[in-house]
């Protein structure tokens, strides 16, 4: 049951670490020359923003990516953090980098 798990998260991590890395790179034509046109350096300004927010979520999902797959490693995955209980199997499969049960999460 776990591995089913685990292989969509390790799919999941994967995919993440693309897209952090084109957003990365796509962070770095922030160091381009700004244009002359002030509506042109608006609009660099915007597109800047959202995609210093694409990462930072990217990087928020991938850490908990992590842990999930570090709790399957020591054998804590599918428990809930805050009171121990199993997290449901259909909370897993919707969010299998869960640590709450879906009590604890309400």
């Amino acid at each position: 049951m776990h591995q089913d798990h685990k292989a969509r998260l390790t799919t999941k991590k994967s995919e993440l670490e693309e897209r952090i890395a084109r957003l990365e790179r796509d962070q770095r034509h922030a160091d381009e020359p700004v244009e002359k046109d002030f509506e042109e350096q608006a609009s660099q300004r915007e597109n800047d923003d959202v995609v210093d927010e694409l990462l930072r979520e990217a990087r928020i999902e991938l850490q908990q990516i992590n842990r999930a797959l570090t709790r399957m490693a020591s054998g804590d995955y599918g428990t809930c953090a805050s009171c121990g209980a199993d997290i449901g199997e259909g909370r897993l499969k919707a969010i299998p980098e869960a640590t709450l049960c879906i009590k604890c999460a309400k």
